[in-house]
């Protein structure tokens, strides 16, 4: 097993000290909004870049693209030479896109600068690898929830704050705010935050870094395009079979490397292995809730089920979810600490399906709906913030932010799978409305239901997690006390 780096002592109580949490929340929920701006700009894209819808979609597939591939590959740099530096340069990268946006409307340079801007998914598996390593223990569980929640928290700011903005000015005004923030967030980390001295160093592993980058992007963009080109199409079809090859070929050969990007035999540790498929699951289940709640609350009256809100309405909408995911981040710690991440991550999967069977119940009424996303939220509160700790306690410190990356990748995967679920579902329950086809009440509850059954497997998932263990290796007893090295892996 290989030996872990010195750990370093906590800060102490000055105000840089005070603000690194703070600081990197805000980093992630930065991150968050980035990702949702744009979402309120696809219908009017092709008019103002004079482009077609297809292309304009790309500017949503080519962050997808960049964040799966970037995200382990910079948690495993960060890893090797130093995480404050690996999130400052996934900050700027992010920055710089905004830029790019900001000046530009040709949709070339547009997708471009959209890809830059998936390097910041890496921002809150870094994030909670430097808080694992800087925090004191009594602090470190509530930290890593928070930072958990931020993506949720800032999708959900993000949105109305982005509608706002589209509707009452100029749309590149959106990209230059992101760009300013942006430059904050670089400016705030290189303050408040301070280089962690727990390293794994070696040789970074450039062929095993593009060999899952080949992989990742025929899978993700196999199931992202799917539906626009055709299930069955041979670029479909040809794009699964490279995935399946070359993934296969780099799982060989990270076996087979000393010093791989992807340490596998940890990954298949049931502790850790089994925490990244209920992140999958996770993934798939929570991003449903937005997809579907969006799109039905928007549907014209006309419909029959429809509320025709407005895009701005609609975001308020969401707002109420992303609050209560910032109120219930404190209990998911609490929750944790009493009971393990294991029961925290299975009581948040279970309610999530609660949630989607209150959306099953009625969808209707407006304050049924908002009560229903919220329920979600809240669940998605308890399992986001869950995972990364059970992925914490079953590592080593020197190997937190590749484990915790790939954590984040799976649920990436879960929720590009989940997109093209529900549209595959809509697709196929539709009726024409006005003259065009618009997707039924039916169409929708399925999508629920389907995002309500694969919550109950990622509980199911989360409950065949083995106990979890003190940070020695031991198996804790109820109501023990945690061993003195916090995040050595289990015994093997």
């Amino acid at each position: 097993m290989d030996q872990q780096g010195p750990i370093s002592p906590p800060r102490g109580s000055g105000l840089r000290a005070r603000l690194t949490v703070p600081v990197l929340a805000m980093c992630g929920m930065l991150m968050a909004v980035m990702q949702t701006v744009v979402v309120p700009l696809l219908p009017d894209l092709p008019r103002l870049t004079h482009s077609s819808a297809g292309a304009v979609s790309w500017m949503v597939t080519a962050t997808l693209l960049a964040g799966a591939v970037l995200t382990p590959v910079l948690g495993r740099a960060g890893d090797m030479y130093g995480k404050r530096k690996v999130l400052t340069a996934s900050l700027v990268l992010m920055t710089a896109g905004s830029v790019m946006c900001a000046l530009s409307s040709d949709i070339t340079v547009l997708i471009a600068a959209r890809a830059l801007q998936g390097a910041a998914a890496s921002v809150v598996p870094l994030s909670i690898s430097i808080l694992r390593d800087e925090l004191p223990p009594e602090r470190r569980g509530s930290a890593v929830a928070i930072m958990s929640s931020t993506v949720g928290i800032g999708a959900a700011l993000g949105l109305p704050l982005a509608a706002m903005v589209v509707q009452y000015a100029d749309w590149h005004t959106m990209f230059w705010m992101t760009g300013v923030l942006g430059a904050l967030g670089v400016a705030a980390v290189s303050w408040a935050v301070r280089e962690s001295p727990v390293r794994r160093p070696g040789r970074f592993d450039v062929p095993g870094a593009l060999g899952l980058a080949v992989g990742l992007v025929s899978l993700l963009l196999g199931v992202s395009q799917g539906g626009q080109w055709g299930w069955g199409s041979p670029r479909v079809l040809g794009l699964f079979l490279v995935s399946v090859a070359v993934l296969a070929l780099w799982w060989w050969r990270q076996l087979r490397t000393e010093q791989p990007l992807v340490d596998l035999r940890l990954v298949t540790r049931p502790r850790v292995g089994l925490s990244h498929v209920a992140a999958l699951l996770t993934g798939f289940a929570f991003y449903a809730n937005s997809l579907v709640t969006a799109q039905l609350v928007q549907a014209p009256k006309a419909t029959g089920y429809g509320l025709g809100l407005s895009i701005v309405a609609t975001g308020l909408c969401l707002l109420p979810g992303g609050v209560t995911m910032l109120l219930f981040s404190p209990l998911s710690a609490r929750i944790s600490a009493s009971r393990g991440p294991r029961v925290t991550l299975a009581l948040g999967a279970a309610v999530i399906a609660c949630g989607y069977g209150v959306r099953i119940a009625d969808s209707r009424d407006l304050w049924m709906v908002i009560l229903g996303a919220t329920v979600v939220s809240t669940g998605t509160t308890l399992a986001y913030s869950a995972l990364p700790t059970l992925i914490l306690r079953a590592v080593p410190a020197e190997q937190t932010a590749s484990a915790n990356g790939v954590n984040v990748l799976m649920r990436t995967i879960g929720q590009a799978t989940s997109s093209a679920a529900v549209a595959a579902v809509l697709v196929h329950h539709t009726s024409p409305v006005g003259g065009a086809p618009m997707p039924t009440l039916h169409g929708y509850l399925l999508a629920f239901a389907m995002a309500g059954a694969v919550a109950l497997a990622a509980c199911a998932a989360a409950l065949t997690i083995p106990g979890d263990a003190t940070p020695g290796g031991t198996r804790r007893a109820r109501g023990g006390t945690r061993g003195a090295r916090d995040g050595a892996m289990e015994g093997a």
